[in-house]
C-alpha cells in the first residue's frame, strides 16, 4: 500500500497553527478546514448539516457570540464579517475524523490523515512540555533543599566564629628559653 505524504499536501505546522483550544477542547474551525480541504466553507457546512447525526456535541459545536469575539480578537479570523453571517462550526479531533466520511473525495481523505497527524504531533508536544515541567519542578525542589542546607552551613560557621571570639587566649606551648640572670 502506498503511503500518502502529507508534507506534499499541507505542512503539519500550517495545520497545527489552525488548531485552537475552546471549551477545554482542541478544535478546528470550519473556515480553516474548508481552506485546508480546498472546498468552499458553505459546501463543507452543507455536507455537515446533511449528516448532523454523525456530529454529536462532542464532535462538533457552534461557536457562541462570545467565542466568536474571542477568536476575532486573537486574530484567528480576520473579522466577524469573514464568517458570512453564520456562526462557525468548531470540530473536535473526533469531529475532524468524521469529516472524512462526509467529504468523500480522495483529497479529503489525504487531508484528513494529515490533520490527524497534526493532532497527534500537538499531543506529543504537550506531553513533552508536561514532562519538562515535572523535571523543572524536581530541580526547583532540589535547589530549595540546597538553599536550606547552605543556610545551615552558614549558621554553623557563625556559631563557630562566636565560640572562637568568646574563648580566652590560649597559653603558649613549646620550648621556652630560660631568662639569663646576671
Amino acid at each position: 500500500m502506498k503511503q500518502i505524504k502529507s508534507e506534499l499536501l499541507i505542512p503539519e505546522e500550517t495545520i497545527i497553527k489552525k488548531i485552537l483550544v475552546l471549551r477545554g477542547e482542541k478544535i478546528m474551525l470550519d473556515v480553516h478546514l474548508a481552506e485546508i480541504y480546498g472546498v468552499e466553507n458553505r459546501a463543507l457546512k452543507q455536507a455537515v448539516r446533511r449528516n448532523l447525526d454523525l456530529f454529536p456535541h462532542d464532535f462538533m459545536f457552534i461557536l457562541s457570540e462570545q467565542e466568536i469575539e474571542m477568536v476575532v480578537s486573537q486574530n484567528v479570523i480576520p473579522s466577524k464579517q469573514s464568517l458570512g453571517g453564520a456562526n462557525p462550526f468548531a470540530f473536535t479531533e473526533t469531529g475532524v475524523a468524521m469529516l472524512s466520511s462526509v467529504l468523500k473525495s480522495k483529497r479529503a481523505r489525504e487531508i484528513n490523515i494529515a490533520i490527524m497527524r497534526a493532532f497527534i504531533a500537538l499531543r506529543k508536544m504537550i506531553l513533552s512540555n508536561t514532562e519538562l515541567k515535572l523535571e523543572i519542578e524536581y530541580i526547583k525542589k532540589k535547589v530549595i533543599n540546597h538553599d536550606k542546607n547552605i543556610e545551615l552551613v552558614f549558621q554553623y560557621l557563625d556559631e563557630l566564629l562566636e565560640k572562637k571570639t568568646i574563648k580566652k587566649p590560649r597559653t603558649k606551648i613549646g620550648y621556652k628559653i630560660p631568662k639569663k640572670t646576671k
